[in-house]
C-alpha cells in the first residue's frame, strides 16, 4: 500500500478533518486568519492526524470523534511548527517561506499560542479527562524537547542518547498521543492502547531520524528547506554525531567549528565527510530499527486494511525523499 493508497483509505475522514480545521481557525482577528491559514495550508503531509484516524479505525471506532481528535493535534503540531521556526529563525519551510519570515516573530509567537489555546478549547468540548491528561502532558514533554534541544545547540560534545531523547520529547511523543489516543476513544483493552502507543512513537523516531539524514542528502527543491539548516542552526544531529565519532580528528574539528559557530561554508566538504563516513546509513539503519519495533508492536491488531495502512505508513516514513 503506498502514501497515495493510504490516505485513500481514510479520504472522507481527512476531508473532515480539513473542514474542520477550517472551520475552528476562525476567529475575529484578521491577522490570527491570514496567518493560520497560511501554515495550516502550506502543503504539510498531515501524518500525525492520520495516524490518529487509522489508530482509532484499527481498533474498530464507529464514531465520529476522531476528526476532533485529528483536529486537535494537527493543531498542537502547528503550533510547535510557527514557535520552532521563530526559535530557529528559519526562513523556509516545505518549499515556501515561513510565517515568521513573512509577518515576523512576534505574529508567529502568538498565533502558535492561539492554535495551542483553541487545541484546549477543543480538549474541554471532548469532555474526556484521560484524552485531557494525555494531551496536556504530551504537550509538557514537547516544550521540554524544545528546551532540550536548545541546550544542545552549538554543543558539539552531545551524545547519541541526548540526542534521541530530543527526539522522543520534541517529536515522537506527539506521534505517541496521536496512536494512543485512537485506541482510547474506542475504549480499546490496555494492551491494544500501549500497543498504539508504542506504534506510533517508533514511527515518529524513525520519522524524525530520516528527517534528520535528508537536510544531508537531499536537494532543497525535494527536502523544501534549505540544505544544511540543521548545521546553520548548530544542531548536533546523528548524521553529524556519528560523522565526528568516526571520522579523523581533522574531519572531526571541521564539523565541530561549523556546529559551534552555526556556519554552513563548508557544507559541501561535511556532506562528504557524513558520506564517507557512513553517517547517512548509519542514521538509515536506526530509522529501519525504529520501524521494526513499529511494526512488531502491531502484531496483536487485528487484520483489516487500516492496520495494513499503519504497516504501510511505517514503510513509507523510511522510505521517503521528502
Amino acid at each position: 500500500m503506498d502514501i497515495q493508497s493510504i490516505y485513500s483509505l481514510i479520504e472522507d475522514d481527512m476531508t473532515a478533518v480539513d473542514n474542520l480545521i477550517q472551520q475552528r481557525l476562525q476567529s475575529d482577528v484578521a491577522l490570527i486568519n491570514q496567518l493560520g491559514f497560511y501554515i495550516i495550508n502550506s502543503g504539510g503531509k498531515r501524518l500525525r492526524p492520520a495516524i490518529a484516524i487509522l489508530s482509532a479505525k484499527a481498533c474498530g471506532y464507529e464514531g465520529d470523534k476522531h476528526i476532533n481528535l485529528a483536529t486537535i493535534i494537527e493543531f498542537i503540531h502547528t503550533a510547535t511548527l510557527l514557535h520552532d521556526d521563530v526559535v530557529d529563525n528559519s526562513a523556509m519551510r516545505r518549499g515556501q517561506e515561513t510565517a515568521n519570515n513573512l509577518w515576523g516573530n512576534e505574529a508567529s509567537v502568538l498565533v502558535g499560542d492561539f492554535l495551542y489555546t483553541r487545541s484546549f478549547e477543543m480538549m474541554v468540548e471532548m469532555d474526556s479527562m484521560r484524552l485531557m491528561k494525555i494531551l496536556s502532558s504530551t504537550t509538557n514533554i514537547i516544550a521540554e524537547g524544545e528546551v532540550l534541544q536548545l541546550l544542545n545547540c552549538h554543543d558539539a560534545d552531545t551524545t547519541e542518547a541526548r540526542y534521541l531523547e530530543v527526539i522522543h520529547h520534541k517529536t515522537a511523543k506527539l506521534f505517541e498521543a496521536a496512536g494512543q489516543l485512537g485506541a482510547v476513544i474506542s475504549r480499546s483493552a490496555d494492551d491494544i492502547e500501549q500497543a498504539m502507543a508504542r506504534y506510533a512513537m517508533h514511527l515518529g523516531s524513525a520519522f524524525q531520524l530520516v528527517d534528520d539524514l535528508l537536510d544531508y542528502s537531499q536537494s532543497s527543491e525535494t527536502i523544501g528547506k534549505n540544505i544544511g539548516d540543521d548545521l546553520a542552526e548548530g544542531k548536533p544531529t546523528l548524521p553529524l554525531i556519528h560523522a565526528m565519532r568516526q571520522g579523523t580528528d581533522q574531519q572531526a574539528a571541521i564539523i565541530r567549528e561549523a556546529i559551534e559557530q552555526g556556519q554552513r561554508d563548508r557544507i559541501d566538504e561535511i556532506i562528504t565527510i557524513i558520506n564517507e563516513t557512513g553517517a547517512i546509513d548509519y542514521t538509515a539503519h536506526a530509522a529501519a530499527q525504529e520501524v521494526a519495533y513499529a511494526k512488531q508492536a502491531l502484531a496483536t491488531l487485528p487484520e483489516t486494511d487500516y492496520k495494513q495502512a499503519l504497516l504501510s505508513l511505517a514503510d513509507f516514513s523510511i522510505s521517503r525523499d521528502y
